[in-house]
């Protein structure tokens, strides 16, 4: 296990290990406010030697960039101040913490009786392909949103945050604009073309560069499932691939967070390179690998009722020598037991828990 727990360093990121707690949506967040519950629920897992934690989704400065009133917004003096009460925690304990900026785009809201104050914001209007939601952003609308991610970031290198991502996966807005089958503007966001896609998004890692300096790491989360339909792949071949990548690095993207359902799927037949695989070879840049660390089943199956018990790691140290990627990043491992990482590199294998869907309810 000792390459996982190497240091790593770039930037201004530095940290005692290779794990990363991967951004899990709580709903434990009053009005958008998180809580001291809250920063004590990241606080225990700094505690347990995570090396990075990235926050749950957290909205930026837009009316309907959230669907659900108790997920937090990292906008706002009272919102801010209890990020800072976070990040203080983390650093206490040793961790690093990056916040996840989270616009949700045309994706129904979680509560049945309560909705956000405008309509929702997407590049079409479509929650998936045929599907009307609503209408398409404005160009105007557009340029507000990359604003308000840039002035996000910038609040996160104020506040003293170790990094940003940017969510650009699952079905969520960046992903809608990337996604063919919920973009179909005609204007310079639109086009038959993956890259062609990607330009509202390397127009925000533009935009966010310049709000937080050449020496601030951004990372962004992007996948090729969505949620509307999992298995869709923007990329269906490694040139495809590659010209999305270096479109989002180009731009400003210093690491690339690849969600995958399993980590050890592989992307493209002919070979058994997983997702983030394929990414750090065509994109050359640090990869996050994530998708059912330590655990035999991924998020999808557990919510149909199986279960996802204790998986060994020799796939993961395997793939991780031979430099598959540089980062792992752990949810319901995690979520589960705040001192999974602590327990991983003492070899204490045989405490390490099977997933109980029953803490998505708890801080635990």
């Amino acid at each position: 296990m000792d390459i996982l727990f190497q240091p790593f360093a770039f930037k201004g990121l530095q940290l005692r290990n290779r794990f990363v707690m991967a951004p899990l949506t709580r709903s434990f967040s009053p009005g958008g406010v998180v809580t001291a519950q809250v920063a004590a629920y990241y606080r225990r897992r700094a505690e347990g030697e995570v090396g990075l934690i990235i926050s749950e989704g957290t909205g930026v400065a837009r009316p309907a960039a959230l669907n659900d009133p108790n997920v937090p917004r990292f906008h706002g003096e009272r919102e801010l101040a209890a990020w800072k009460r976070v990040l203080d925690e983390v650093h206490a304990a040793g961790g690093a913490v990056a916040p996840q900026l989270w616009h949700v785009g045309a994706v129904h809201n979680r509560s049945s009786n309560w909705a956000p104050a405008t309509p929702y914001e997407s590049p079409s209007g479509l929650t998936r392909p045929g599907r009307k939601f609503d209408e398409g952003m404005s160009e105007e609308q557009v340029a507000d949103v990359i604003e308000a991610f840039a002035q996000a970031s910038a609040y996160a290198k104020a506040l003293g945050f170790e990094a940003v991502e940017l969510h650009g996966a699952h079905g969520y807005l960046i992903d809608q604009f990337f996604w063919d089958g919920t973009n179909e503007r005609s204007d310079r966001y639109g086009s038959p073309t993956l890259p062609g896609r990607a330009r509202f998004t390397a127009d925000m890692l533009r935009a966010v560069r310049v709000a937080v300096g050449p020496d601030f790491p951004i990372i962004i989360r992007i996948s090729q499932w969505k949620q509307q339909d999992y298995q869709v792949k923007l990329a269906t071949t490694p040139d495809e691939l590659e010209a999305w990548v270096t479109t989002l690095t180009d731009a400003g993207a210093d690491i690339i967070h690849c969600s995958q359902r399993r980590f050890w799927e592989p992307e493209f037949n002919g070979s058994d390179l997983s997702f983030a695989g394929w990414v750090k070879k065509l994109a050359g840049v640090p990869v996050i690998t994530v998708g059912s660390v330590g655990l035999t089943n991924d998020f999808i199956s557990g919510g149909s009722g199986e279960a996802a018990k204790v998986a060994s790691l020799d796939e993961l140290v395997r793939r991780m020598e031979r430099d598959e990627f540089d980062l792992v990043a752990v949810g319901r491992a995690l979520l589960q037991d705040p001192h999974w990482v602590r327990k991983v590199r003492e070899g204490r294998t045989g405490e390490l828990q099977d997933f109980d869907r029953a803490a998505l309810a708890t801080l635990t």
